[in-house]
């Protein structure tokens, strides 16, 4: 089972050091594993949910590596290319997570926010999910389930249109969820995940007699978020008690993360930067393990992990045997931390766009090499993630042989990673 939380800084959780009162989340780490170094595979929510059904750096598909715009809109050239030609959206054959679970004779399940087309050739059941209930963009009124000042259904169960208004979005994720769940025969896989605490900032007793509009969406205040956080953690509470009812708990991995750093009204803390900034508040993300038997309780990892890992260790554990002419970019961290092996050196790219914004890093064990460049105007920073996480001194004056190092590693993984489309 794998929960995707929206928005969710790390320091949002009481098992993180957050104030926002998560018991229910925070029992994932004391009967699990905390994991201090997870990073999410990109600073926003395409490119990682792409990463999590690929596998794979989230640049190779192309015009992925920024989140679809509310109405199905490309944020950059390549997207904007592709939405052109109705091609914005990850393709089928791009995808491995559900193919390979699903040929290893799992069931594959799915229920919240998709984010990775809104076309029907690239909905979830072109991806493995056999059954599926989903909202096929970024953020949508809690209550009334559409997107601010946009005439377009974007929710759906099996491919057909369904409503119920009122009812708040965390619940109703949870409902179905829950459903799919309890009809499914084992093996199966679960994925949930939630448009919380993503905007519209509606908290659950906000609900109103007309959706939130484009110049509301960001309207809230802390108290907001925060109940939005702690009505997300009852319905993780919902999903962890229907295991203990029927006896699974003990035979289930359940994997809890987020698919990027915290807002700006967020706590990322103790890291900089926010969403959408490749800082590592933008990419930082709390990820818990909990498999009774397997993994050890109330115990942390050090090992330096991403998004795309998540699914290399999920194929691993459910589809052993599975072959295929793509190799994945993430490496299945699930057998390192159970092994209690020493963490293992991890060497992790990112690029993000938005508009003529791009930023670019990569770690590489201790160091940090991080770029922001904004049209012509480029800024240049190095870190060491291990004696400054909260990248506050910049000693790249002080060793250029480190900057050309990593700059090199950087241009040549940009190489690689060319999109096919």
């Amino acid at each position: 089972m794998l929960i995707l939380a929206d928005d969710l800084g790390i320091g949002d959780l009481g098992c993180y050091g957050g104030l926002v009162p998560t018991p229910q989340i925070d029992r994932l780490a004391t009967e699990g594993i905390r994991l201090t170094s997870f990073y999410a595979s990109a600073a926003e929510c395409t490119p990682t949910r792409t990463a999590l059904l690929t596998g794979r750096y989230p640049q190779r598909p192309g015009g992925l590596e920024c989140a679809i715009g509310i109405g199905n809109v490309g944020r950059y050239n390549d997207a904007i290319r592709l939405r052109t030609i109705n091609q914005l959206g990850l393709p089928a054959e791009d995808s491995v997570l559900g193919h390979r679970l699903a040929a290893a004779g799992v069931t594959i399940l799915m229920a919240g926010k998709w984010h990775l087309g809104y076309e029907p050739h690239f909905w979830p059941d072109r991806h493995g999910f056999q059954r599926w209930f989903t909202i096929l963009g970024g953020g949508v009124d809690y209550f009334h389930h559409v997107e601010p000042d946009i005439d377009l259904h974007v929710v759906y169960r099996d491919g057909k249109p369904v409503t119920n208004a009122g009812v708040y979005l965390t619940d109703w994720i949870t409902d179905e969820a829950l459903e799919a769940w309890r009809a499914a025969p084992p093996p199966r896989f679960l994925y949930v995940p939630y448009t919380a605490p993503h905007v519209p900032m509606q908290g659950p007793d906000d609900r109103r007699a007309s959706p939130v509009t484009t110049a509301e969406v960001y309207r809230g205040t802390p108290e907001t978020y925060a109940a939005m956080v702690r009505r997300l953690d009852d319905n993780v509470g919902r999903l962890l008690a229907e295991l203990d009812r029927t006896g699974q708990t003990s035979n289930t991995l359940v994997i809890f993360t987020s698919d990027n750093g915290g807002p700006k009204w967020a706590r990322n803390g103790p890291f900089s930067g926010h969403k959408g900034t490749l800082w590592e508040g933008g990419i930082r993300a709390p990820c818990l393990l909990r498999w009774p038997g397997r993994l050890p309780a109330g115990s942390t990892s050090d090992q330096v992990a991403a998004t795309m890992d998540l699914t290399a260790s999920i194929l691993a554990l459910l589809a052993p045997t599975a072959t295929s002419s793509v190799s994945l970019d993430g490496v299945d961290v699930i057998a390192t931390i159970r092994s209690g092996r020493v963490p293992f050196e991890r060497r992790l790219f990112r690029r993000g766009r938005r508009g003529d914004v791009t930023w670019r890093a990569v770690r590489n064990g201790r160091p940090k090499y991080l770029v922001e460049q904004r049209g012509t105007q480029r800024i240049e920073r190095l870190f060491d993630l291990v004696a400054d996480p909260a990248e506050r001194r910049d000693p790249a004056a002080d060793r250029p042989d480190d900057v050309r190092r990593l700059t090199t590693l950087l241009t040549a993984w940009e190489q690689e990673v060319t999109p096919r489309r």
